[in-house]
């Protein structure tokens, strides 16, 4: 059996997009952080790396349509918090950011990733953001650069 997958390596000149939301940026900083660090350690260069601010999670679809479409990244690691509160809000903004990002993944086919945390409470968020869970902004890269791998092998 033939297995293709891809690997944790960047050429160097890849060309990679952060989407990320401002709101909550006790625990997006976080993300970021961990995003950007996964792309160096990986062989990502500084300069090709770009960070796109958005005012919160349900805006990244939106910004994730307009970068595709400009077709000038590589790749782009969506990343937000959303963290329930004592209304409905985080219902309707969860399922409307994440059927958003995915949206506008399948219709440009493009390698993207989910770095969007939904969690009950800010502690939960602040453990997903670089304490007991890991970093998830460093998953989310850690997984994009494996999906342009991939992408390239299948030629994608």
């Amino acid at each position: 059996m033939q297995i293709i997958e891809g690997d944790l390596s960047l050429l160097g000149d890849e060309k990679i997009a952060i989407i990320s939301s401002r709101f909550n940026h006790l625990i997006t900083d976080r993300l970021i952080e961990g995003a950007k660090d996964c792309f160096l350690r990986h062989g990502g260069i500084d300069e090709n790396l770009t960070h796109i601010l958005v005012p919160g999670a349900f805006e990244i679809p939106f910004a994730l349509e307009k970068v595709l479409a400009q077709g000038n990244y590589d790749g782009v690691c969506c990343l937000g918090a959303i963290i329930r509160g004592s209304t409905p809000h985080f219902d309707y903004v969860s399922a409307e950011a994440t059927k958003g990002i995915a949206n506008v993944t399948i219709r440009y086919g493009a390698a993207v990733t989910f770095g969007v945390l939904t969690t009950d409470t800010i502690e939960q968020a602040i453990e997903r953001a670089g304490t007991k869970a890991g970093n998830k902004g460093f998953e989310a890269m850690s997984s994009l650069i494996e999906l342009i791998n991939l992408y390239r092998k299948i030629g994608a």
